[in-house]
């Protein structure tokens, strides 16, 4: 047999290990570096508590379970009769155990154990990048059986590393793709191949996928190696497997999806309601040219039987069809049901405690305090018969675990008790709060809408100068406009022409509001005016409310900016937050894993940005936004929730989607080339604006960095067929209510493509993080954000004026939720605030070697990283600068929500990288 050197010829020896492209080639000898640490590129970044910095190398660090090895010729065995060599391929197979199993899954384990020994095996076969010359179709090695399937598989270990080996012929070409076949019965968590033999080095494939048993799914699962391949690149021996995969996973849109499934498929938002159980239960379909809305994923249950329009719905506890690879992972799912175990504990004590006392509501600012300092079961006093009626669990949980019963003090509170009650802490909120996103800057005054008056009535403004001149400094209104100086929440439009019906439901009063603020020289925001209507059709049905003067008009005060901020919570909700991120990005997400093959780069780029998404918005249309739900039961619109945020859909644009563009349309900023970011911001200390724009900027250039490397002819935007097939379905299909408007970006250039992508990447992260994780701490003290109203302000000839008069503050308590609904909702909103310990933020990837086999992107990339460091440090900067008050100063929060990292738990902070929760 003839010797590696006679065969190979000499191969270059080790490199010095000078730069991560160096270090990318490198290859034989093991230097393992940190397991206890992510993605963090410079040997200036200070890691996160709980996490080691094991390893830098020049200025790249490298994350953690990465081997670097030095470049060694492959082991050749033996010679073909015609010549040619025989190479022996090692492949390591790393399987991710589950930490829980249930009975079912054990029992199945043992069997798929002992079949194993049998032959029923889990089955691997490469696919070079090469053209069989017989078969004329993608040339393939013999098959190979993972081996010690029966006794790795016993291991406790989150991680299992397996082993084979093939022969090929040494002319068989680099592999592109392994066919993996599961002959076992259960499925299992594929997370990365490499293979190691070749003598250009290991070869990495990701794989990050569930491999379904072959009798679930009788189809061998394809992964490719981690190179990416434009479509016009790809090498002839993968071209008919990348088109394979991607027609198995769009389906064919017949029949009802099973939980194992891996396709994606469009449909309305037809599940919302239950029409079969009660007509009251019945929800329009939104989607179509009735109602337009985007997309959803189709799981294709069956239809009712009285509205064969509607799909049959999923109740909880039984799991809602998404792609198997969409589903939580074990850590996540874990985080997601403990926090629902505190919800339902949180509201089944409430509601068990419904006859004892006739009286619901808070009765003071001390019983309200009780849910943070004691507990509901101490703040219930629940007695012995009382107890008797608990499910068995809680009664158990009450003497071991009183803090699951128990919220923590919502940051609003903990800093300054009386904080919500300020005027400035009011204004402070709408720039740097839960809800950033609806200031605008008052171009006429009075304002004007833009409802059409034969439909709704005298819609005319009850605002005059009157109202606002004694607020201006001494300026006139015209001066204060000319000057920058007046701003607006309008929720008028909005709400109007739902208001009728919102009114009529049981226990649900609103205005559709207006708030007039002031910016003053110390660049904060006061509020001086608030108009309540409560119908367009004439001048009486507007009053307007002004600061305060005496203590009666105070409380006055208070429930107008309650009725403000229920409002706000409202649009919050239903249209910044599900809306403009949820639900117009997942049709966008379906295109993608349709459309674009896992080989394409821009869907290498995309990937951490679509994590969970679809699962989580399956949960929503489950638990939240459906009939009944969570949004129903505890907002201010009721049933007519979701048909508020169909209507906002109609305004949406999604060329305006992206920060600088939002922040010019709301006329909060101007282009401004001398400026950084090429704005000038209108209110210079807006912390949702000033923090996002450096993330806006740090997301815009990595993104052109990537695409201006594959794409180096402008040409090849516009004639990448997957890319366009891809933006096309999410347009037409995806979004096929409004795709003939003519505001959709054009895709034809690398500028175009970097807009969008950006785009989508700022909704969702940042947008996301900043709309999301400051709930609880925010909304959690239900005064400072009341998300219901139950009572109007009551006028003089009513007969609730004189109890109004006698106890303000005890009427100012009847009209806001009452214990059940405020315990139900800070539950959830506790869950929806809550980082998952797996959570991977803005900056932070999976290992490079397993995403992508380009050193050059790596680099990049990890100036991404780079970038997320500083801008945190700028933050934390900024909140430290009292010339700042809008975010630093005595009882004010700290704005965090655009710092990119974080810790697990509800920490008002952290930016990850996709919409998780």
């Amino acid at each position: 047999m003839a010797s590696v050197k006679q065969i190979m010829g000499t191969l270059p020896t080790t490199q010095k290990l000078s730069s991560l492209s160096s270090l990318l080639i490198s290859s034989t000898k093991f230097m393992q570096i940190s397991h206890n640490f992510r993605n963090c590129p410079f040997s200036s970044y200070v890691p996160r508590k709980g996490r080691k910095l094991l390893i830098v190398k020049s200025k790249s660090v490298i994350s953690e379970d990465y081997y670097v090895k030095q470049s060694q010729p492959s082991d050749v065995v033996s010679f073909n009769h015609n010549g040619s060599s025989k190479i022996k391929v090692k492949v390591v197979v790393t399987v991710r155990n589950k930490i829980k199993e249930d009975l079912k899954e054990l029992i199945v384990k043992r069997l798929d154990n002992l079949c194993d020994i049998f032959g029923r095996n889990v089955v691997l076969q490469l696919v070079s990048t090469k053209i069989d010359p017989r078969t004329r179709g993608p040339k393939k090695s013999g098959e190979a059986v993972l081996k010690d399937w029966s006794k790795k598989s016993k291991l406790k270990a989150e991680k299992v590393n397996y082993f084979t080996e093939f022969m090929v012929d040494s002319n068989f070409g680099k592999p592109g793709a392994i066919l993996v076949t599961n002959k076992h019965q259960q499925e299992f968590y594929l997370e990365s191949i490499t293979l190691e033999g070749f003598a250009l080095g290991p070869l990495h494939f990701p794989c990050n996928s569930w491999v379904q048993s072959f009798y679930d799914l009788p189809t061998r699962r394809i992964f490719f190696h981690n190179k990416p391949y434009l479509p016009h690149e790809t090498p002839a021996g993968l071209r008919a497997l990348r088109e394979k995969e991607l027609k198995e996973l769009r389906g064919d849109g017949k029949g009802e999806r099973k939980l194992s499934d891996r396709i994606y498929e469009y449909d309305v938002y037809n599940d919302l309601g239950k029409p079969d159980k009660s007509s009251e239960l019945t929800r329009p379909i939104l989607g179509g040219k009735a109602i337009p809305y985007p997309r959803r994923c189709r799981t294709g249950r069956p239809l009712s039987v009285t509205d064969p329009r509607i799909e049959t719905r999923v109740e909880k506890p039984l799991p809602i069809y998404v792609p198997r690879d969409e589903q939580f992972e074990e850590q996540k799912s874990g985080t997601f049901s403990f926090c629902r175990l505190r919800a339902v504990l949180h509201n089944i004590l409430p509601s068990l405690t419904t006859n004892i006392s006739s009286k619901h509501d808070f009765t003071g600012f001390k019983h309200l305090d009780t849910l943070f300092n004691e507990g509901l079961i101490l703040n219930l006093d629940l007695n012995d018969d009382l107890v008797k009626k608990l499910p068995k669990f809680v009664t158990k949980l009450r003497t071991t675990t009183q803090a699951i019963l128990k919220f923590d003090t919502p940051t609003i509170v903990a800093k300054d008790k009386l904080a919500w009650m300020r005027d400035d802490e009011f204004a402070r909120q709408f720039l740097a709060g839960v809800n950033p996103l609806s200031i605008e800057r008052m171009t006429c005054f009075p304002p004007v809408s833009k409802l059409d008056p034969e439909e709704h009535g005298y819609v005319e403004s009850a605002l005059n100068d009157e109202h606002i001149l004694g607020h201006l400094d001494g300026m006139s209104v015209q001066e204060a406009l000319d000057k920058n100086r007046l701003y607006i929440v309008d929720y008028h439009d909005i709400y109007l022409p739902f208001l009728d019906r919102i009114n009529s439901q049981d226990g649900r009063k609103a205005y559709a509001t207006r708030t007039v603020f002031f910016l003053t020289s110390a660049g904060t925001l006061m509020p001086i005016a608030i108009e309540l209507s409560v119908s367009g059709s004439n001048s009486k049905s507007k009053r307007v409310v002004n600061p305060p003067v005496n203590a009666t008009t105070n409380w006055m005060w208070q429930i107008a900016k309650a009725h403000v901020c229920a409002n706000d919570a409202g649009v919050h909700q239903l249209v910044q937050h599900w809306l403009r991120t949820h639900a117009t990005l997942e049709p966008f997400i379906l295109a993608a894993h349709r459309r674009l093959s896992c080989m394409h780069p821009i869907y290498k780029l995309v990937e951490p940005h679509m994590r969970y998404t679809l699962h989580i918005n399956a949960l929503a249309r489950q638990n939240l936004i459906n009939c009944d739900g969570v949004i129903e039961d505890c907002f201010t619109p009721g049933k007519y929730a979701m048909e508020i945020s169909a209507a906002a859909y109609k305004t949406w644009r999604f060329d305006v989607q992206d920060l600088p563009s939002d922040l010019i349309q709301r006329g909060i900023a101007v282009p401004d080339s001398t400026q950084p970011h090429g704005l000038r911001l209108l209110i210079k200390d807006y912390p949702y604006a000033t923090d996002g724009l450096l993330i806006w900027d740090a997301i815009n250039k990595w993104v052109r960095d990537y695409v201006t490397h594959y794409y180096t002819d402008p040409s090849l935007v516009s004639e990448d067929r997957e890319l366009q097939s891809w933006y096309n379905e999410a347009v037409k299909v995806g979004h096929a209510d409004v795709s003939d408007a003519p505001w959709w970006p054009i895709l034809k250039t690398p500028e175009d493509l970097i807009k969008i992508l950006s785009t989508l990447i700022w909704l969702a992260s940042a947008q996301h993080a900043a709309l999301n994780y400051g709930q609880y701490p925010y909304g959690g003290y239900m005064p400072n954000r009341p998300v219901l109203m139950r009572r109007l302000i009551p006028n003089e000839n009513d007969p609730e004026y004189v109890s109004f008069l006698s106890d303000p503050q005890k009427y100012y308590f009847t009209a806001l939720p009452g214990v059940l609904q405020t315990s139900k909702f800070i539950a959830v909103i506790d869950t929806l605030s809550t980082h998952s310990p797996d959570e991977e933020y803005l900056g932070e990837r999976p290992l490079p070697s397993t995403w992508t086999g380009d050193p050059k992107i790596i680099e990049k990339f990890f100036e991404f990283s780079a970038e997320m460091r500083k801008i945190e440090e700028e933050i934390e900067r900024r909140n430290n600068d009292p010339s700042l008050r809008n975010r630093c100063g005595a009882g004010i929060i700290p704005y965090e929500l655009m710092a990119p990292s974080s810790e697990p738990g509800v920490t008002c902070r952290g930016v990850p990288n996709s919409i998780t929760i």
